[in-house]
């Protein structure tokens, strides 16, 4: 993809690419049956949607994170904040 493509996406979200690689990254090789790494991506997602993650949705979201295990993908989390 050439760079003028990132930049308008960077402009229209206001995340810059380098946070949303490094997240997708961070997803890839992720333990989702790690309970601390699913914490730190359910957080990276909520600030990068710049969407308020408070304690107990957290909770729950981790929750059915480690239950689904592999199963899970990025569109649960976006349902789960209501997006």
């Amino acid at each position: 993809m050439n760079d003028s493509f990132f930049r308008k996406i960077e402009s229209k979200t206001g995340v810059p690419m380098e946070e949303v690689f490094a997240l997708a990254n961070a997803i890839q090789y992720a333990d989702f049956s790690d309970e601390r790494q699913v914490r730190k991506i359910v957080k990276k997602v909520g600030k990068l949607a710049n969407k308020d993650v408070p304690p107990h949705l957290e909770d729950e979201l981790v929750r059915s994170i480690i239950s689904s295990g592999s199963s899970f993908n990025m569109n649960d989390i976006q349902k789960m904040l209501g997006n």
